[in-house]
């Protein structure tokens, strides 16, 4: 759905308002029994338990417990690893060749419902942002707590829909005139943006969750989050204060391999709840096959499998292996569940403790501090094996080292791999020796044709 369109419709409010209270955010935030269908803007923020149902709505949006792959629950794993060097299709991977072949045109429909469903979620993100600042009807302590978390939620959608989009238009009104005309803002001020959103969710979140679980953030999770985006924008001090706060917590630790993804992970920081009638994760039902001697539809590259130093057992643990006509085809098997009443569950993986220790580690290298980088670095590589310790003073090999381990901790996980291509500038020379048909214009996804049709300030990727 365009966004302008989603946003030029006289009872949005109204409509939007309708999805908010759904059975499915119950274990997300407490929701008031029997709630009303149909509320006005006004009813929904001047109540508290109608305000904690409204904000219930906007994880609702994750749509983990969908059917079906979206933006926030999939689509950022599984098309970036395709335009990456992680996934390969398999022959029944119907719409996934063109994220493979880097050919991603303006109508695709995946590009589509991606865009469709960022803006929409931050529609929702903004109405409530907007009106519990102005409210009365819950104590300041709540009040402080429920717009920190929403801006760490905002972040989140801003800091991949530039790792896909590049320069995006940053919408923070819930104004349909002036949201639909609304250019592209450059990288770098939705950057800042982005970090304005969780310094100031910082200020107003504490170390405790607010729901049962992890599921909804707390002061570590945009401390996590804003360890990520100071790496990225190579303010390394900041990313290792950052990381260490998250760290030093006594709330988390490192899982066994095979523990990682299970519901009540140690190693969670964000973990959204898979509560699905018919699956657990989208990832899952998307990867594991439905039969054992059937060809995955998506399988790990080649390079993805040289990756993976001889014995790491995260290549037995998170891969699954389906052998057909006598050829063995590898596929991610992180979640494992396919069906909703597997056990022991698994929730939806959004941060982990190993992804911070080498956000941490690197920034460490960047700064020339090898003791405290190998250090970070060896925890997580002790942790998947009995290995030999890394220990370098050079510059390049520390690197080195720690983008290959991102590369095997990290793979078909939120994107990760994609936006370390990207920001360490080593995405052509690494694709392009992958795919003879790289071009470096492939690193941006096209802006979905139906969007630059609705609005004329929006201009199109190379």
């Amino acid at each position: 759905m365009k966004l302008t369109t989603l946003l030029n419709r006289p009872h949005f409010y109204t409509i939007v308002l309708l999805g908010l209270i759904l059975t499915s955010c119950r274990k997300l935030i407490e929701i008031p029994s029997n709630p009303t269908n149909q509320l006005s803007v006004g009813r929904v923020f001047a109540d508290s338990s109608d305000i904690i149902a409204a904000v219930a709505g906007v994880y609702s949006n994750f749509a983990t417990a969908a059917s079906y792959a979206q933006f926030a629950s999939g689509l950022i794993t599984i098309n970036t690893a395709l335009a990456g060097d992680e996934l390969v299709v398999g022959p029944n991977a119907y719409g996934a060749v063109d994220f493979y072949n880097n050919m991603v045109l303006p109508d695709n429909s995946s590009i589509r419902s991606m865009w469709s469903d960022a803006y929409k979620n931050i529609f929702q993100m903004n109405l409530c942002i907007e009106r519990i600042a102005g409210t009365s009807a819950i104590s300041v302590k709540l009040k402080r707590q429920l717009l920190g978390e929403l801006k760490v939620d905002r972040a989140l959608y801003y800091y991949h829909m530039i790792n896909l989009w590049g320069a995006v238009p940053i919408i923070t009104s819930t104004d349909y005139k002036r949201t639909q005309s609304t250019p592209r803002s450059p990288v770098s001020d939705v950057l800042s943006f982005i970090l304005s959103d969780l310094t100031d969710a910082q200020q107003d979140l504490t170390g405790d969750y607010p729901s049962e679980g992890r599921k909804r953030p707390n002061l570590y999770v945009a401390q996590a989050l804003l360890s990520k985006v100071y790496l990225y924008l190579g303010k390394y001090q900041e990313a290792i204060d950052a990381a260490s706060s998250v760290i030093a917590s006594t709330l988390y630790q490192l899982e066994t391999l095979d523990a990682v993804f299970l519901s009540g992970s140690k190693e969670a920081i964000w973990q959204l709840p898979a509560n699905g009638t018919y699956q657990q994760t989208p990832e899952a039902a998307t990867f594991v096959p439905y039969r054992s001697d059937y060809q995955p539809d998506y399988m790990m590259s080649p390079q993805l499998l040289d990756a993976f130093e001889p014995g790491d057992p995260r290549l037995t643990n998170w891969a699954g292996i389906n052998t057909v006509q006598g050829e063995n085809y590898y596929y991610p098997y992180k979640y494992k569940n396919t069906s909703s009443d597997q056990t022991p569950a698994e929730d939806y993986m959004v941060l982990r403790l190993a992804d911070i220790y080498l956000v941490r580690s690197e920034a460490f290298a960047q700064l020339e501090k090898y003791p405290e980088a190998m250090a970070d670095l060896n925890k997580i590589r002790d942790r998947a094996a009995d290995r030999i310790d890394i220990n370098t003073n050079v510059k390049a090999d520390a690197l080195t080292a720690i983008w290959h381990e991102r590369q095997v901790e990290l793979f078909c996980e939120w994107g990760n791999r994609w936006i370390d291509l990207k920001r360490t500038k080593t995405i052509d020379a690494v694709l392009g020796a992958a795919k003879p048909s790289w071009k470096s214009s492939a690193a941006l996804f096209p802006i979905p044709i139906n969007e630059i049709q609705a609005n004329p300030f929006l201009d199109q990727n190379p």
